[in-house]
């Protein structure tokens, strides 16, 4: 337990940072896309800009622009501490921040209880990490950067060679064979599926982040664990969508992201793929 009680504290830091990761991303891919267009268009370059990366420019509250001080920046306490309001000129703050940081440490002391403070218990963490920030990225910015999907990809695959070549036994991720065939699978029954749906309505229905989304989580858990995955997203997804329009009138046309059910599916199989497909082959007589 000791050891998931440092992991929920080292979650609280990690969830601070993936909120201006969740915020900044975005924009420094933006930034990035546009000087790109303007090279290529041969236009002129405009003024030089202040630095705006991860580190640069300091946290700063979004109303009054105000630094926001160290002893102001505490994962969950200095929120609660200032009762949910800039320092400086009072305004609220988005109670986003400290969820995030809330879920990033319970979700952090939870892959540790689990599966231990080891190679893959750590890998499991950067995973859950990572999908934490592409889920919120998603609800945004209708983005899943390649520069997060696709290191996690080559990561999955590296742990499970790792695996192999240590002889170390692990509790989810699988061997290398499985890994590869994980992410091939992952990524071509989605991207089948885009095909197929444009195809026959002329409409695209999901972009190519969520066909990468779908190959990191085949690489961390094997080809196996994907029908499970793609149904549990599927279903929560469709429900969702139903709500939504019953609920708020959310016209059925409005695109909406489907990497945050292919991230919350993978926790559940990440979590409980086994015993659940364990309980469907028991019932089914498999």
């Amino acid at each position: 337990m000791i050891y998931a009680a440092i992991a929920a504290l080292f979650g609280l830091v990690v969830g601070s940072f993936l909120n201006v990761v969740i915020y900044r991303l975005p924009i420094m891919l933006e930034r990035a896309w546009q000087r790109e267009c303007r090279e290529i268009a041969g236009g002129a370059e405009p003024s030089a800009e202040p630095p705006f990366n991860l580190a640069r420019p300091a946290s700063a509250c979004p109303a009054c622009k105000a630094p926001v001080k160290a002893r102001h920046n505490v994962p969950v306490l200095s929120y609660l501490w200032l009762r949910g309001r800039c320092a400086a000129c009072g305004a609220g703050i988005s109670p986003r921040y400290p969820l995030i940081e809330t879920l990033t440490a319970l979700i952090s002391a939870l892959i540790i209880w689990r599966f231990g403070w080891n190679l893959e218990g750590a890998g499991l963490l950067l995973l859950c990490w990572c999908l934490i920030a592409l889920t919120c990225i998603d609800i945004d910015r209708q983005l899943l950067p390649d520069v997060i999907t696709l290191p996690l990809l080559w990561a999955g695959i590296a742990l499970a060679l790792a695996g192999g070549l240590l002889g170390l036994d692990y509790a989810v991720i699988p061997d290398l064979q499985t890994s590869v065939i994980g992410a091939m699978a992952g990524y071509l029954s989605l991207w089948s599926v885009y095909h197929l749906f444009r195809l026959l309505t002329g409409k695209e229905g999901m972009g190519y982040g969520d066909f990468k989304l779908l190959a990191v989580l085949g690489a961390w858990l094997g080809w196996q664990m994907l029908p499970l995955v793609i149904l549990l997203s599927a279903v929560v997804g469709a429900a969702t969508g139903i709500a939504l329009m019953l609920l708020r009138g959310r016209d059925s046309q409005v695109p909406m992201p489907f990497g945050p059910y292919l991230a919350a599916a993978g926790f559940v199989a990440l979590l409980w793929g086994a015993p659940i497909l364990a309980a469907y082959r028991q019932a089914s007589g498999l």
